[in-house]
Order: structure tokens, then sequence, then C-alpha cells
């Protein structure tokens, strides 16, 4: 069963792809189908600028408890970043 659980928002930052690093300007979180884990639901996060073309994408497919690790280090890092007052 399809979820539609999907969220995109504009980012700033670099991404590294087959022809190099590319600006990265879209962030899109879900949870639906899987496609290369093998389970059948996963997290997808997928970084594009689509403005150069669909080359211009990386995609990340993840169980949940590997998300939570991963919101849970996003966190620490940002808060150790602002804690360092160098954060912009």
């Amino acid at each position: 069963m399809c979820t539609a659980i999907s969220a995109t928002t504009s980012i700033k930052g670099a991404g590294k792809g087959p022809q190099g690093w590319f600006p990265i300007t879209l962030a899109t979180v879900g949870y639906d189908h899987a496609t290369h884990t093998g389970a059948e639901h996963a997290l997808l996060l997928d970084f594009a600028n689509y403005d150069l073309g669909t080359e211009a994408r990386i995609g990340l497919e993840m169980d949940i408890a590997s998300g939570k690790v991963l919101l849970e280090q996003l966190r620490s890092a940002i808060e150790a970043a602002e804690a360092s007052g160098v954060a912009e």
C-alpha cells in the first residue's frame, strides 16, 4: 500500500554525484515503497537540483531505526555547532 507520505523543502547545500559536486536546492523526505533496500517500505531522502537535470540528484533509502539514529546525530551536530558560536 502506498503511504503518500512526502514533504519537500528548499535547502542550500552541495552533493556529489557521478559528475562531481553540484549545488543542492531541494530536499524531499518521505516514507513509502522501497526500491533498493529489499524492505517493503523505507524512509526516502532525495537531495536534488532539477535545474541541472535529473542526474543532479542523490537518493537514499533507510529503515526507520536508521532514520531515528540519523535524526539524533543531526540534532547533536546542530546543537554543537550553535554552542560553538560559529554556526551560520
